[in-house]
């Protein structure tokens, strides 16, 4: 009689602690003196009381995403060093334009099969980046799962938390006509639009990862796995210098046409110039490709804008003159806020 073990039926104990070995050590390397717990425990244990202190009446903010199938452009190259950097952008992102200060990490990766050399790839890119930004990364479930996954697929969310001042937090309500929208740029995609931009690449233009296109300074590999920068270091400087942001959105998926509105209030609408702000040579190609007109370009990518800020108009100098410090995040000024219902008009 053949013997039956949960090895074979798909689930391999001995590659999961392989594993853990492996990450352990660039886990560990983001840990800051309120992680209680270590790699392994059933839970992580985050000591708020310290840092409490600093705040009169804290607010815990979190979030949840994931890098979406980008994953799917990482395992066509197998190459996974930089998508747990997405992972730590996407999340952060999404917390620091209400202002919170990012705190801890929780993560999620799940596979048909666990080949602890791609999660450990994939775990020192969000170590690295959750170092870079102060972030301890408490680990979270690694989940091997036949069946649930066709061979070869992997997925990989976090839940990031972070904490505000109740009063400090940016939630768009002061934003009035006649402020000013600037922005950080973006990097290329990021991690949004990338069922559109696989479609379009592979299917529709024929190209593979490996393809050189004279557009793009590299393949268009290279071009789709470009890393999700990460703006908070610079935001958060701004907020400690006391620059009056009234609202702040992170454009992810619906792009600027959809993520702007969501922080207006409801007699505000944005005008957004469309020469304002460099659009990268990456969604030239994708244009010309699927023959998009405006609409479905900004409903879909970021078109070259990362972040976006809503400050008075005599805060853009103050903006300026703090962002010396950091010289790799460039600011544009794109628009000005106007009277209307929500929504953005391209100008």
């Amino acid at each position: 009689m053949t013997t039956v073990s949960y090895k074979s039926a798909g689930v391999d104990i001995e590659a999961g602690n392989e594993a853990v070995r492996r990450i352990k050590q660039a886990v560990e390397s983001t840990f800051s003196p309120h992680v209680l717990t270590h790699l392994g425990s059933f839970g992580a244990m985050y000591d708020l009381k310290p840092l409490m202190q600093d705040y009169h009446h804290p607010v815990l903010v979190q979030s949840i995403d994931g890098v979406g199938t980008k994953m799917m452009v990482a395992k066509m190259m197998q190459k996974f060093d930089t998508i747990g950097i997405d992972l730590v952008s996407a999340t952060t992102n999404d917390i620091i334009v209400l202002g919170a200060k990012p705190l801890t990490l929780l993560d999620y990766i799940a596979n048909d099969k666990l080949k602890p050399e791609i999660i450990e790839q994939i775990v020192t890119g969000m170590a690295t980046a959750c170092r870079e930004n102060n972030i301890s990364l408490v680990g979270g479930e690694t989940a091997e799962m036949p069946g649930t996954y066709l061979p070869g697929e992997h997925d990989l969310v976090g839940i990031i938390t972070g904490v505000v001042e109740k009063e400090e937090a940016i939630l768009g309500k002061d934003i009035t006509v006649d402020d000013v929208v600037v922005a950080f740029p973006s990097s290329g995609l990021h991690t949004n639009g990338y069922s559109l931009a696989r479609k379009l690449f592979f299917d529709v233009g024929g190209y593979t990862v490996d393809s050189h296109l004279s557009e793009l300074s590299n393949t268009v590999g290279e071009a789709l796995l470009t890393p999700h920068i990460n703006y908070t270091q610079p935001v958060l400087h701004m907020l400690a210098k006391k620059i009056p942001i009234k609202g702040m959105a992170h454009i992810t998926g619906g792009g600027l046409l959809e993520n702007v509105p969501r922080i207006l209030p409801s007699d505000c609408a944005v005008d957004i110039r469309k020469s304002a702000c460099p659009v990268l040579p990456v969604f030239d190609v994708l244009r010309t490709l699927g023959r998009l007109d405006d609409n479905e370009m900004y409903r879909t990518f970021n078109m070259g804008i990362g972040l976006v800020m809503i400050v008075p108009p005599q805060a853009v100098a103050a903006m300026q003159a703090a962002l010396q410090d950091f010289p790799a995040f460039p600011l544009y000024e794109i628009g000005r806020v106007v009277s209307g219902k929500p929504a953005v008009r391209l100008i």
